[in-house]
């Protein structure tokens, strides 16, 4: 089969996924483990016949494709080579979508052609509480149905690696993990060098976190907190952790799409509190522009079929972009509390883009919002059009954000998850088998009990 050259659709991935069963149906498997909130099926592919389970979850964000992709790659990859299945003992089973619904929502931009303002425009991703990798209220209380079905397959393979595909829209590529797989960011840099993918050396998403390595950085165990600190900083319970008491290792892995080169300078700044006072303040502005602009628009959205899943959203970054200007400005003293960790070059350039890139989707969010209530009601378009040309611009132009192939972030990925699976699997002991000390019927594959 062809490797993709533009992200797969939720069909695609299905088709795909179901080809490769047909042409190798003693090595491969297709379940159903669920179904989304629409109705949409839930499908893991499993290769080999291994006692070590390896989980590979695609498409937990839903404006992140790039894992659908890599999902396919890695089947090929386990089929071909037995040294990943009957060598290492194990089992890869490759969820193709988690929020198949989600991703549906960007079809309008997923097939290409690739451009910022095109992918804005028609970007989507749900409300932070409609994310089924995050469990506010804890597993026992997982209210969606993608989350328990992703739960449940935790609990039934019991994985040794949990590896999560992400995607960075602008930035470079890292890794995050539960517990430290030591090689891991030597093999990061390899892969990265090979594939000319930057590494994110100071992702925002890891500001807080212990770093392991170069781009790569270990989740803090889970803890309550308000929305906010939820929506940015991950304090929250996660399918990340949920099999941890299982002795799962989870990596998640993050592929950028349009790469930006100053990710990857790690030296000291010239001038830190100049380059945090600019971003904050320019963070600030933007969200007083949006602000305004919401609410010129909402009184149009009551007749707007589904407004409520897209106004979510909206409605979290304007909570949050407030608070994490404040966080960042060194003149409001706001950090006494929660101090900013040193800083680097790299880091600057992860806020510059993570203020841009909330900016922007809250623009592409009420852009759509605007286009589905008709005719422009409240004369907000040409504005939004404005913003994000001029936001769309400074990404390209003034840091440098360049398209990377949708086959060589798949590529990247899967090299990566790979790299994972292989540093795993050297300190995990083989399950017993029928016949061997220690096994019972509850022991036996779930494959198998297929």
């Amino acid at each position: 089969m062809p490797p993709l050259l533009r992200y797969p659709t939720v069909d695609e991935l299905g088709a795909r996924a179901a080809a490769l069963v047909a042409r190798h149906p003693r090595d491969a498997r297709l379940r159903r483990i669920g179904t989304s909130r629409a109705g949409t099926p839930l499908w893991l592919l499993s290769v080999g016949h291994g006692s070590r389970q390896a989980l590979v979850v695609a498409g937990p964000h839903a404006n992140e494709p790039v894992g659908g992709a890599t999902v396919l790659r890695l089947a090929e990859r386990a089929l071909a080579d037995p040294r990943l299945t009957e060598g290492a003992d194990a089992t890869w089973n490759l969820l193709l979508c988690l929020d198949p619904d989600g991703l549906r929502r960007n079809e309008g931009w997923l097939t290409g052609p690739y451009a910022l303002g095109q992918y804005f425009r028609n970007f989507f991703r749900p409300g932070f509480l409609e994310q089924p990798e995050w469990l506010p209220d804890g597993a026992a209380g997982a209210a969606l149905p993608e989350t328990r079905a992703l739960l449940e397959v935790q609990d039934e393979l019991r994985p040794f690696l949990q590896c999560s595909l992400h995607g960075v829209d602008v930035g470079g590529g890292f890794v995050e993990l539960t517990d430290d797989l030591p090689g891991l960011a030597q093999r990061l840099a390899h892969i990265a060098a090979r594939l000319g993918i930057p590494r994110e050396l100071g992702a925002y998403d890891a500001l807080y976190w212990p770093g392991l390595g170069p781009a790569v950085y270990r989740i803090p165990p889970p803890r309550r907190a308000g929305l906010a600190a939820a929506i940015t900083e991950a304090a929250v319970e996660s399918t990340w952790f949920h099999p941890h008491p299982h002795g799962t290792i989870t990596a998640v892995v993050e592929a950028p799409m349009w790469g930006v080169a100053a990710v990857t300078d790690g030296s000291p700044p010239a001038d830190r509190e100049a380059v945090l006072r600019a971003v904050s303040h320019t963070l600030r502005h933007d969200t007083g522009l949006l602000r305004h602009l919401l609410a010129r628009v909402r009184p149009y959205l009551a007749a707007v079929p589904d407004a409520a899943r897209l106004l979510a959203p909206v409605d979290d970054y304007v909570l949050v972009c407030p608070g994490l200007a404040d966080a960042w400005d060194p003149d409001t003293g706001d950090g006494a509390a929660h101090p900013l960790p040193p800083l680097s070059t790299a880091h600057l350039a992860a806020l510059r883009i993570s203020g841009r890139r909330l900016a922007l989707r809250t623009a592409g969010l009420l852009h759509q919002l605007v286009r589905a209530a008709g005719d422009d009601p409240a004369g907000a378009l040409p504005e939004l059009d404005r913003l994000i040309d001029a936001w769309c611009a400074d990404y390209r132009d003034g840091c440098g954000a360049r398209w990377i192939p949708v086959a060589r972030q798949a590529e990247y990925q899967a090299r990566v998850v790979l790299a994972a699976f292989d540093l795993a699997v050297r300190d995990t002991p083989a399950r017993s088998r029928p016949g061997e000390p220690g096994w019972e019927s509850g022991a036996a594959l779930p494959m198998q009990r297929e």
